[in-house]
């Protein structure tokens, strides 16, 4: 391990934290450009085959960027889509990004590090960098935010040239030192570990978007909302933000264990789609509308009345389903496509009933605050399941990919044991042990026995 990262770790003031050289080199999860060109067309999925742990050089910072020591990280869907080289090969992104010039250039390498989550320690600030110095503990937001554009000054998402970290840009989380824009960096809950700290950005912040901010479904107090892969990291956090803002959580989950341990959390009514014929094999396109139907009349005979929002990530086995269920007048939310791009729903549902669609991505840096102050608030917990060391973050990304996880999965990349990075234990003793870790608590899936 490099100096500055045993300083940082055994807690070394921030003049300390300046005087260290930065590493030369340091540990990351990373692709290669070469797999990406030789798996092209031969239909090879597995992501240990192409997430590699090993040693990169440290990029130079621009002067509004920092350097973090990554305490730890997470897997987001998108770093399985990475390591896929699906849709297409995230390495034509960066080469996109390069041709901008001058320090985007550093991005077109022929490595990508990965990850769109991380919590840490400021180490380097760059000249134009004026609210953070070294020594903060922060969390990592994923909204790669170009602030000379000008539609970034009217919300930070809808400037032309917004990148999602880790992702469409170079030098992401899962890695010991990352290098972020400080539009990037809100300070990390102190009562949470850095572990748990990792979890939130990506997953929590595009929830509250989605749900609560101006720019997604303006959930008010009452709505009934139904959350496709309610047990997933996005789903779970939008459960407890429609419980904590006064809507109706309707959850959608796989399995039994999966919908009793989500009704253990207090989500209001639980369905498991197995038993409205809603299978692995179902048909989407075919089966919407019956399933919608299914769904529907299964959430008024509970609650009442009809969804009024869908918050829906999974795509196109769930959109159709989605935009028939929800009701007049209703809005289907959705921010990604873990089962494919390709929706179809029948539009009269749509048009006829005078519903909306929302596309929504990330969150801006505002948005972001104030999701990180209801977990301050101890309001929303964190939603972690297991930890996985930076050199099996491989295996971390195959649980994904396989849909074996519950809730977040995360990385420890610096920090050498579970457990650290509380600086408020009192904070952390008043919201109590036991609410902070209920997810741990998911019984761990059994593994698959592939190998690699």
């Amino acid at each position: 391990m490099d100096p500055l990262s045993k300083a940082v770790l055994n807690g070394a003031p921030p003049d300390e934290i300046e005087r260290l050289p930065l590493p030369d080199e340091f540990l990351a999860g990373h692709l290669r450009a070469t797999d990406a060109d030789a798996s092209a067309g031969t239909g090879v999925k597995d992501v240990r085959n192409t997430l590699h742990v090993g040693p990169v050089p440290m990029p130079e910072p621009a002067p509004d960027e920092v350097v973090v020591a990554v305490m730890a990280s997470s897997i987001n869907y998108n770093t399985v889509w990475s390591a896929m080289f699906e849709p297409i090969s995230t390495f034509t992104a960066l080469r996109r990004f390069a041709k901008q010039g001058g320090y985007a250039a550093r991005h077109d390498l022929p490595y990508q590090v990965v990850g769109s989550d991380a919590a840490g320690v400021v180490v380097r600030t760059g000249a134009g960098v004026r609210h953070w110095r070294a020594g903060d503990h922060v969390v990592v937001s994923p909204a790669y935010v170009d602030d000379q554009d000008p539609g970034s000054h009217d919300d930070g998402m809808m400037g032309e040239n917004l990148r999602a970290w880790g992702y469409e840009t170079n030098f992401g989380g899962l890695a010991h030192y990352t290098v972020v824009r400080a539009s990037q960096l809100v300070a990390k809950p102190p009562h949470l570990t850095w572990e748990e700290a990792a979890t939130v950005t990506l997953c929590a912040g595009t929830a509250y978007r989605m749900l609560v901010s101006d720019h997604g479904a303006r959930m008010k107090q009452g709505d009934v909302v139904l959350i496709w892969g309610a047990t997933g990291g996005l789903g779970a956090y939008a459960m407890q933000m429609v419980r904590n803002g006064g809507g109706i959580a309707v959850g959608v989950v796989s399995s039994a264990a999966k919908a009793e341990f989500l009704r253990a959390q207090g989500c209001d009514l639980v369905i498991d789609r197995r038993d409205l014929g809603m299978g692995d094999d179902a048909d989407p396109a075919a089966d919407a509308a019956e399933l919608g139907r299914r769904l529907r009349r299964a959430v008024v005979a509970e609650i009442g009345e009809a969804p009024r929002i869908a918050f829906d990530y999974v795509g196109r086995a769930t959109f159709g389903t989605s935009v028939h269920v929800v009701r007049r007048g209703g809005t289907v939310i959705t921010c990604g496509s873990s089962t494919g791009y390709q929706h179809t729903y029948d539009n009269r549902y749509l048009w006829m009933n005078l519903k909306r669609v929302i596309g929504s991505h990330i969150a801006n840096l505002q948005e972001q605050t104030e999701c990180l102050r209801l977990f301050n608030q101890g309001r929303i917990v964190p939603v972690l399941t297991r930890v996985f060391p930076l050199e099996e973050v491989a295996d971390a990304a195959r649980l994904v990919q396989e849909n074996r996880h519950v809730g977040k999965v995360a990385v420890r990349c610096l920090a050498p044991q579970d457990g650290l990075g509380v600086t408020d234990p009192a904070a952390r003793a008043r919201i109590g042990e036991d609410r902070l870790t209920a997810w741990r608590r998911v019984p761990a899936p059994a593994p698959t026995g592939a190998g690699r």
